[in-house]
C-alpha cells in the first residue's frame, strides 16, 4: 500500500514524495495532450499540408503527437493510472462482499450502495466518507481491502491508496501540530496527482484529538480548495469506538427473540455517531467532522455469532486449498471465546484469530 511514510521517531508522518503522475486540477487531460489532439486532427484532415512537410520533420511532429496522446493510453494498458481499473462493476462489488464479509447485512447494503453511487457519479459535490466501527475481527479491515481492490488493480499496493496507521504514523501528542501540517501536505499532494485518490485512516480510536479535524476543508462541500479538487477522493476512517453501542442493539435484539437481519441502520446510526462524537478516548471526540455533518455514513459492524465464525473458518480452508473438514470447523470455533460471560452470544475477537488456530489442526 501507498502508506504515509513514518516511524516511531520524534516525527511520525514523514515528507514522503508525493506518488503518481501530476495531472491538471480535474484529473482531465493537460495542455500537451489538447495540443496533440489538435495537431493530430490537422494532419488527418489537411493530406495536402503533409505532403508538403519534410518526411524528417513530419516523423518529429508525429512523435510528439503519439508521445503526448496515445503514448499515456497505451502506457495505462500495462500499468495502472489514476482513477478505476475499469467501470466499477456492482455485481463484482456485491460478490466480493457476500462471499467474505458474513454478519454483516447493514455494512454490505452501505458500502455496495455508497461506493458505487459516489464512484458513477460524475459531478459528486464531496469526498466520499465512511466511518466504520465495530469491534475486531468483525470486518472493518477487510472491507478496505474490498474496496480498494475494486477501484484499483493494485489494491491496498495501489500507488493511489493511501493508509494512515494512528500508533504509527502519529505517536507522539507532542506533535500534533507538525503531524497536522504534514497530513494536509501529504492529501494536497496526492489528490493533486489523481484526484480519485482513496485515504484509509485506521486505529481512529487511538487517534490524537483533535488532529483529524486538520482535514476538515477537504471533506467539506467545496468546489476547489486552493485550487485543487477534492470532490472524487474517498476518505475511510476504521475505528473501534462505538462498538459498545453497537453490541448493546445486537443483544437486544438477541434477547428480544429477533434476528439481527432486522436490526436497521436507524436503530443504530445516529446513536454510534453520538457515542463517538462524544468518546474522549477516540480521535472523533468532538471533531468538526462529526459537528458538520461531513461523515457520510457510520457504518456500524455487528459482534459475530458462532455461526459466523464458522463461516470464516470455511472461506479459509478454501483459500489454503484444503476440502472442508466440519469437524475442524467446529473445533476451531469452539475455541474460541465468547461474551457475554453468561450467555455466550458474540466472539470477542470476532475472525481475527481464527485463522492462526486453524494452523495447528494443519501443521505438516
Amino acid at each position: 500500500m501507498a502508506s504515509a511514510r513514518g516511524g516511531t521517531g520524534s516525527v511520525g508522518l514523514a515528507a514522503a514524495p508525493v506518488r503518481g503522475r501530476r495531472e491538471n486540477k480535474q484529473g482531465g487531460a493537460g495542455p500537451g495532450m489538447k495540443l496533440g489532439r489538435a495537431v493530430l486532427g490537422l494532419l488527418l484532415l489537411a493530406p495536402s499540408v503533409v505532403q508538403a512537410v519534410e518526411p524528417i520533420s513530419l516523423g518529429l511532429a508525429l512523435a510528439g503527437v503519439l508521445t503526448g496522446y496515445i503514448y499515456p493510453r497505451l502506457y495505462c494498458l500495462f500499468a495502472e493510472c489514476c482513477g478505476q481499473k475499469r467501470s466499477l462493476s456492482r455485481e463484482a462489488l456485491q460478490k466480493d462482499l457476500d462471499d467474505n464479509l458474513f454478519g454483516q447485512h447493514l455494512a454490505k447494503k452501505i458500502i455496495l450502495n455508497a461506493v458505487f453511487g459516489f464512484i458513477n457519479n460524475p459531478k459528486p459535490k464531496k469526498p466520499l466518507t465512511l466511518s466504520l466501527h465495530g469491534w475486531t475481527g468483525t470486518g472493518k479491515n477487510f472491507v478496505s481491502k474490498i474496496i480498494a481492490e475494486n477501484i484499483y488493480e493494485g489494491g491496498l499496493n495501489s500507488d493511489y491508496v493511501h493508509l494512515f496507521v494512528a500508533t504509527l504514523h502519529f505517536p507522539h501528542a507532542s506533535n500534533i501540530t507538525l503531524y497536522k501540517d504534514q497530513l494536509q501536505l501529504w492529501i494536497r499532494g496526492n489528490v493533486s496527482a489523481c484526484a480519485r485518490s482513496i485515504f484509509i485512516f485506521d486505529e481512529m480510536d487511538k487517534m490524537h484529538a483533535g488532529l483529524i479535524d486538520a482535514i476538515k476543508p477537504f471533506l467539506d462541500y467545496y468546489d476547489l480548495v486552493d485550487g485543487v479538487s477534492y470532490q472524487k477522493a474517498m476518505f475511510i476512517f476504521l475505528s473501534n469506538a462505538g462498538a459498545e453501542r453497537i453490541t448493546d442493539v445486537a443483544l437486544d435484539f438477541w434477547r428480544s427473540g429477533k434476528q439481527r437481519e432486522d436490526i436497521k441502520l436507524k436503530d443504530i446510526e445516529h446513536a454510534l455517531s453520538v457515542s463517538v462524537f462524544n468518546n474522549k478516548n477516540s480521535g472523533f471526540w468532538h471533531s468538526s467532522l462529526i459537528d458538520r455533518n461531513l461523515i457520510d455514513y457510520f457504518v456500524p459492524f455487528l459482534p459475530l455469532e458462532y455461526k459466523h465464525l464458522k463461516m470464516c473458518i470455511r472461506v479459509e480452508m478454501q483459500s489454503r486449498g484444503y476440502e472442508i473438514d466440519e469437524d475442524i470447523v467446529s473445533r476451531v470455533a469452539e475455541e474460541m471465546t465468547f461474551f457475554p460471560k453468561e450467555e455466550r452470544v458474540f466472539s470477542d475477537k470476532g475472525c481475527k484469530t481464527v485463522f492462526t488456530k486453524l494452523d495447528y489442526y494443519y501443521d505438516d
